[in-house]
C-alpha cells in the first residue's frame, strides 16, 4: 500500500470476502418490505464490535491468510481504479455525441432551449410513464419514469445514495449536481414535477423525493422550482358528459349538480396508468387546466423541517411510532 495512494472502498474488500454470521435480536427494524437489512444501530455497533476484534486476533494468529487478502484487496483496488480510469477516457471521448436522452434510461426530453419553458415531470411507473410520453407536450415537457419507491436518503449511507440508479437519473436529468458540486444555474428545467399516483404509495414516493431534494438539492424548494401535480380521484360520466373530480367533497358537489341516479358513471383512478394520454393530458398536465401544488419552505421553519424529515424518515424507529400515535386521529384512510 503505496503512500499517497486512494482508500481502499468496501467493494474492494467485499469483492475477495465473504462473512456470514448468525444472530438473534428481540428488537428489530427492517430497511424496506424485502428484508434485505436490519436498520437497529446498536444491531450495527454490537455486530460491528464483535467482527472487528474477532477478525484481529485470526490475522495474528495467521498471518500467512493476512497477508494474501490483503494483497487481494490491494489487487482488486487497482483494478477497480485502472477500470474507472479507462471508463471515463472513453466517456469523455463520446460524450460530444452522446445526449442526455441516451444516457439516462426511458428519459425523454423536450425540444425547447429556453429553460423558462422547459418543464420535467418525475412519474411514478413505466405505465404512467408511457401515457405520460404519449400525452406531454413534446416542446416544453421533458419525462422521467421511476421504478417505483426510490432509495430513503435519510437512512441510507452515502455510497449507495451516489450508487443509486434512480438518484443517479435525477441528478443527470437536472444538470445541477448534488452537495459542494450543486449549481442552479446549470438547472434545465423551470418546473420540477413529481407526479404519482393519487394514493398512499404515491405520496410515499412523493415523501422519498422531496427528501431526497430537501436533503441534496435544498434551494430547488427554496427558490420554488419543484412542484406535485394533482391528478383527479375521480372520473364521472353521465349522458355522453364527463367531470373530473380532484376530492370526496368536488365529487359529491359534482353528484348535487348533476343528480344522484343510475345514469351516473363514477370511476375511481387507483393510478395514473388507468388514463389514456388524451385524460392525463387534460386533467394533469395541459398548463390551462392542471392542477399544480408548489413546494414551498420558510427559512424559520427550518429546524422544524429537518426534525420532521428525521422523526418520520430517519432510522430511528421509536420517535415514528411516538408521531404517529399521536396523530394517527387526524389521519384519513381510502382502501
Amino acid at each position: 500500500y503505496k503512500k499517497g495512494e486512494s482508500a481502499i472502498s468496501f467493494q474492494d474488500v467485499q469483492d475477495c470476502l465473504v462473512y456470514v454470521s448468525s444472530s438473534f435480536s428481540t428488537r428489530t427494524s427492517y430497511e424496506n418490505q424485502t428484508k434485505k437489512a436490519i436498520t437497529n444501530k446498536f444491531v450495527q455497533e454490537a455486530m460491528t464490535d464483535f467482527l472487528k476484534s474477532r477478525l484481529e486476533t485470526y490475522f495474528i494468529e495467521n498471518r500467512v491468510d493476512a497477508l494474501k487478502i490483503a494483497e487481494q484487496v490491494l489487487i482488486n483496488k487497482r483494478s477497480r481504479e485502472s477500470a474507472e480510469k479507462q471508463r471515463l477516457n472513453i466517456k469523455k471521448k463520446l460524450s460530444g455525441s452522446i445526449d442526455i436522452s441516451n444516457r439516462v434510461e426511458k428519459f425523454v426530453d423536450c425540444r425547447t432551449r429556453d429553460v423558462s419553458r422547459r418543464e420535467i415531470y418525475i412519474v411514478e411507473g413505466d405505465s404512467a410513464g408511457g401515457s405520460a410520453k404519449d400525452a406531454r407536450n413534446k416542446s416544453t415537457q421533458a419525462i422521467l419514469p421511476l421504478r417505483g419507491k426510490i432509495l430513503n436518503v435519510e437512512k441510507a449511507r452515502l455510497d449507495r445514495i451516489y450508487g443509486n440508479a434512480e438518484i443517479k437519473s435525477m441528478i443527470t436529468a437536472f444538470g445541477t449536481g448534488i452537495h459542494e458540486d450543486f449549481d442552479i444555474s446549470k438547472l434545465r428545467y423551470h418546473k420540477i414535477i413529481i407526479m404519482t399516483d393519487a394514493d398512499v404509495d404515491g405520496a410515499h414516493i412523493s415523501t422519498l423525493l422531496l427528501t431526497f431534494i430537501y436533503r441534496f438539492m435544498p434551494e430547488l424548494i427554496k427558490q420554488g422550482y419543484v412542484y406535485l401535480a394533482q391528478p383527479p380521484l375521480y372520473k364521472i360520466e353521465k349522458n355522453k358528459r364527463v367531470w373530473y373530480a380532484y376530492s370526496d367533497e368536488e365529487l359529491n358537489n359534482i353528484l348535487k349538480e348533476i343528480g344522484r341516479d343510475q345514469n351516473n358513471k363514477i370511476q375511481r383512478y387507483k393510478g395514473l396508468g388507468e388514463m389514456d394520454a388524451e385524460q392525463l393530458w387534460e386533467t394533469t398536465m395541459d398548463p390551462e387546466h392542471r392542477v399544480l401544488l408548489r413546494v414551498t419552505m420558510n427559512e424559520e421553519m427550518t429546524s422544524e423541517i429537518d426534525l420532521t424529515f428525521t422523526t418520520l424518515m430517519g432510522d430511528q424507529v421509536e420517535p415514528r411510532r411516538e408521531f404517529i400515535e399521536q396523530n394517527a386521529k387526524y389521519g384519513t384512510l381510502d382502501i
